[in-house]
């Protein structure tokens, strides 16, 4: 692919798709530089000039965009404040702005729901459960009105901070994760349903198949809606195209 002289590109980073996007077009011939909302996790850093950005304010964000040509979002996504705060600065700046997502997952099995939110999935929680969740620390406070009798929330990092509530107890682990090793994990915690964010992608897949081959339940978080207009991509290659149309 053929890209403009010179043409200085932001990447919105956070998802796993970050890395490799920003390394096509680094070496199709882009300044590519990567800002992160939270410190990068795991041995595969960014393969670019990485920053460490608050996405609080949105003149803040456009006033550290200016010189830039264009701007790939490709954050985690459930990040929906970067992608809100980034669309919002591009469009002030008259920046292109592309979003790549991976695809999400099919809710397929007679027993997978879905969810709008960690909140609106404690309604569909039977009374007494035993519930594994991938959701993440940040979505505890969510959880209060919590129905079942232990809710699992996994943990990729070591720590030690006090759970809020005494339903909850942490469960450590590190990716990559296998089905085997999640479908042991689950008979092991006799765990009755899963409660994980559609994330989509291959990496976060061993849980769902390990609950589907083990009969378990599961409600899917959707992800935060995209701010109207945005265009978004679902394959890379679409996304580094429109990298090299710019």
């Amino acid at each position: 692919m053929g890209l403009r002289k010179g043409l200085n590109l932001l990447v919105l980073a956070g998802s796993a798709e970050a890395r490799r996007l920003a390394r096509g077009a680094t070496e199709a011939g882009a300044r590519v530089e990567a800002w992160v909302s939270e410190p990068p996790r795991g041995p595969d850093a960014m393969p670019v000039p990485c920053k460490l950005m608050a996405f609080d304010d949105v003149e803040t964000v456009a006033a550290a965009m200016a010189g830039f040509d264009a701007v790939l979002d490709a954050s985690h996504g459930f990040d929906g404040t970067m992608s809100a705060m980034g669309c919002a600065a591009s469009r002030q700046l008259g920046l292109p702005f592309l979003t790549f997502q991976r695809p999400p997952w099919e809710i397929d099995v007679p027993t997978w729901q879905r969810a709008a939110d960690v909140a609106a999935a404690m309604p569909l929680i039977a009374r007494g459960a035993r519930v594994f969740s991938a959701t993440g620390w940040a979505s505890l406070p969510d959880c209060a009105a919590f129905p079942g009798s232990r809710l699992f929330l996994r943990q990729t990092s070591p720590h030690d901070r006090p759970v809020p509530y005494a339903f909850v107890e942490p469960v450590f682990g590190q990716p990559p994760f296998t089905v085997t090793g999640e479908a042991d994990l689950f008979r092991r915690l006799a765990i009755d349903l899963l409660i994980c964010r559609n994330l989509g992608g291959a990496a976060s897949r061993p849980k769902l198949d390990a609950a589907r081959a083990l009969g378990i339940g599961a409600i899917l978080i959707d992800r935060p809606a995209l701010p109207p207009g945005v265009q978004v991509v679902t394959d890379m290659d679409v996304a580094l195209e429109w990298v090299a149309s710019l």
